[in-house]
C-alpha cells in the first residue's frame, strides 16, 4: 500500500520527478530505480526517502505535493518535510488541513507567529493573505485576540467605479471579497457571516481606519501595494495592545496613478532593521495555484 501511495497512480508520481529532475526512474515491486547525473539522482533519492516519512506519519501525497517538496529540497537539502507539511495552521470547516507547502511560505508562518508586524511580499498565488487569514482565524479560536480586522485599498486596476450603483460600502465590495472569499474557506458560509454581523470579523477599505486604535486584533492590509505613503504610515499606526498585523502586495501589480510611489516599496525599506517587524518575500518557486500561474509569474519576470 505505501510503495502504491508513493509512485501514485499509474506511476504518475514517479513521472512527475522525472520531469521535474531529469532522471529516469522504474519500479520494481517495492524497489525504485534511478539513473541520471549523480546531482539529480541524490536528490531524487532525498525526495523519495522523505515522501516515504510522509507517507508513514499518514500524510495523504497529491500531485501538488510532489512538485512542492521537489522545490523544497532543491533549495535546501537540510529540511524536513514532515516539519513543513505537519505545521498545520487550521483545519477548515472542511476538514482542510492547512499547512505551508513551500520554504518561504513556512517562513512566513513563523514570522507572523514570533512579530507583531509582518509584511508578505510576492507574486499572486503565494498564499499571503490565505496563510494570513488561517493564522487569525485560529488566534481567534484560541481567544488570542477578540476580533479579526481584514482591510483593502479601494483602487481600480484600469477601470472605474464612479459608474456602479449604490452607496459607499457597495461600491468597495467588490474590492473585499477576495477576503470574504478566503474567510468563507476557512469556517463555513454561515459561521463567517454571523461573524461579520457580530462584528467579530470586520472587512473595510483602508480610508475607513483613520483616527481609529485597534487593540487585541488581528489585522490583515491587502494588496498593500496600492496603498499611498501616508496610508500606509497611518495603517501601521493604528495598531494597539495585543495586536498584530499582517501587510501583503504583489509590487509587480502596483494600480496607483503615474508617479504616485508605493506605500508598501517605501515601507520595507524604512522598516526592515525594526524589532518586532519582518519582511517576507516569496518567488514564482511558492504559487500553490494551478502550475499554469507559476509559469505565467515566470513569463512576465522575463519580460
Amino acid at each position: 500500500m505505501l510503495s502504491h501511495a508513493l509512485l501514485g497512480p499509474q506511476n504518475g508520481h514517479l513521472h512527475q520527478l522525472e520531469s521535474l529532475l531529469q532522471v529516469s526512474l522504474s519500479s520494481r515491486g517495492s524497489d525504485i530505480q534511478i539513473s541520471g547525473a549523480k546531482f539529480d539522482v541524490d536528490l531524487t533519492e532525498l525526495i523519495l526517502h522523505q515522501l516515504v516519512l510522509l507517507l508513514q506519519k499518514g500524510y495523504p501525497l497529491y500531485p501538488p505535493d510532489i512538485e512542492y517538496a521537489a522545490n523544497i529540497l532543491r533549495t535546501d537539502s537540510s529540511i524536513k518535510l514532515t516539519e513543513i507539511f505537519f505545521d498545520t495552521v487550521l483545519v477548515s470547516a472542511r476538514n482542510k488541513f492547512i499547512a505551508p507547502k513551500s520554504l518561504a511560505q513556512k517562513m512566513y508562518i513563523d514570522a507572523i507567529r514570533q512579530h507583531d508586524i509582518v509584511f508578505g511580499v510576492g507574486p499572486a498565488g503565494t498564499g499571503k493573505t490565505y496563510l494570513a487569514m488561517a493564522l487569525a482565524v485560529a488566534a481567534w479560536q484560541k481567544k488570542q485576540v477578540r476580533r479579526i480586522v481584514l482591510v483593502r485599498p479601494a483602487v481600480e486596476a484600469g477601470e472605474k467605479l464612479g459608474f456602479l450603483p449604490g452607496d459607499i460600502a457597495e461600491k468597495v465590495n467588490p474590492y473585499l471579497q477576495p477576503l470574504y472569499d478566503a474567510l468563507f474557506d476557512m469556517v463555513d458560509r454561515s459561521k463567517g457571516q454571523a461573524m461579520i454581523d457580530e462584528g467579530i470579523v470586520e472587512v473595510a477599505p483602508l480610508a475607513f481606519m483613520r483616527g481609529r486604535t485597534l487593540n487585541d486584533s488581528f489585522i490583515i492590509l491587502d494588496e498593500a501595494q496600492n496603498t499611498t505613503t501616508e496610508q500606509m504610515k497611518m495603517f501601521l499606526t493604528r495598531l494597539g495592545f495585543g495586536s498584530k498585523a499582517v501587510v501583503t502586495g504583489d509590487v509587480t501589480q502596483i494600480d496607483l496613478p503615474s508617479g504616485r510611489p508605493s506605500g508598501l516599496l517605501q515601507a520595507i525599506k524604512i522598516l526592515n532593521d525594526v524589532e518586532g517587524i519582518a519582511v517576507n518575500r516569496f518567488s514564482d518557486i511558492d504559487v500553490v495555484r494551478h502550475p499554469i500561474v507559476q509559469r505565467i509569474v515566470r513569463a512576465y519576470e522575463k519580460a
